[in-house]
């Protein structure tokens, strides 16, 4: 049912009533996570062109330049779109100059935008590129087995990572093991990272910290450094506070395809979904109500919410909610831990959300 103002400008109550995350268990088959290895919607429209640089930032727009130039430069890489090489094809010269390009800097100043950007810019077709989180990655190697995703992203022109996570030892050895292949095939590698744990700053380190963890790969790497304050924060105004219970329920109500579940109950039931299938807890939600919102009790459960935040935010779903506002979601000595960044990238992705929210609620 549609949720259309009525006459006296209040949104009527949907018949069927709202949604709630906490009654999904999706199921995610294999060749739904290799197909929807693409920038997310949010990022649908971004290009190069829509990228706006800060005037008081002159990397920022130096970034773009060299972005532009090293798409144009993947016109004559190597990709089939096979994985698979011919016997007697010759291997085709690699372009001069590295073959991946690290882009490193703070949460908000515009990576992800810049490196979806790359992907749209780069001049082969969409299934012969592929945009991914560091997370959905290891889960793609998880659900094909390490050669499998070798084979499937060998025929590959680009792989674009997004948040290559320096905080998890392991898949890190695995991940740059995977990169190591996928160079060898001819596939161009461009990422973001975050910041080792214990580091200090916005990520003035990450380049260092991300070319050691991935060794052999270092050569293949052009740091890129973007500096700037998160533009989410750029002039915009503070994050509403938190509605009342009955705020957010009726409005869950009265905004089609709107979810409602209660915070605590919604963090019990994101230990028992794998984060791979976060992105489909949420299909077909236009909006997340939240009611109690509190303190987030252990360091797992976080980051399981940054996921879900992660997820919430590629696809533009608002976030309306009641209880504690989104900046005291975490313990100071999680935000002084070293996953700081991750959170602080959650409250600021939450944040944004929740100002989208507003429209809402009926004034």
């Amino acid at each position: 049912m549609s949720s259309s103002l009525t006459p006296s400008g209040q949104s009527p109550i949907t018949e069927a009533g709202p949604l709630s995350l906490c009654a999904r268990a999706p199921h995610v088959p294999a060749d739904r996570l290799v197909a929807e290895m693409v920038p997310p919607p949010r990022f649908d429209s971004v290009r190069f062109a829509t990228y706006v640089p800060d005037p008081n930032q002159p990397s920022q727009a130096e970034a773009v330049t060299v972005l532009s130039a090293f798409a144009t430069g993947l016109g004559g890489a190597h990709a089939t779109g096979s994985g698979k090489r011919r016997w007697f094809a010759k291997k085709p010269a690699a372009p001069a100059g590295p073959r991946g390009v690290y882009l490193d800097g703070g949460y908000g100043v515009g990576k992800t935008h810049l490196l979806a950007s790359l992907w749209h810019a780069t001049p082969a077709a969409a299934e012969y590129k592929a945009f991914g989180t560091f997370v959905e990655l290891t889960n793609l190697v998880g659900a094909l087995g390490f050669q499998q995703t070798v084979r499937t992203l060998s025929g590959h022109r680009l792989l674009c990572i997004d948040e290559f996570e320096l905080d998890d030892p392991g898949d890190t050895v695995l991940v740059s093991t995977l990169l190591g292949k996928l160079v060898d095939a001819g596939v161009a590698l461009a990422a973001t990272s975050n910041t080792l744990p214990g580091k200090l700053g916005e990520g003035r380190f990450a380049a260092a910290d991300f070319l050691r963890e991935i060794q052999g790969l270092s050569s293949h790497f052009r740091p890129l450094r973007i500096d700037g304050e998160d533009y989410r924060h750029r002039g915009l105004p503070e994050a509403p506070p938190p509605y009342s219970d009955e705020q957010v329920t009726k409005a869950a109500y009265a905004t089609e395809r709107a979810s409602l579940d209660d915070f605590p109950g919604l963090l019990d039931h994101l230990s028992k979904v794998h984060p791979s299938r976060y992105g489909a807890l949420t299909d077909g939600v236009r909006a997340v109500c939240l009611t109690d919102v509190q303190p987030v009790p252990d360091q797992s459960t976080a980051l399981r919410l940054v996921v879900l935040a992660d997820r919430l935010y590629d696809r533009e779903v608002p976030v309306l909610a009641s209880g504690l506002p989104f900046d005291r979601l975490f313990s100071d000595e999680m935000l002084n831990g070293g996953y700081r960044k991750k959170y602080f990238r959650a409250i600021s992705r939450l944040t944004a959300l929740a100002r989208d929210a507003k429209g809402l609620v009926a004034q």
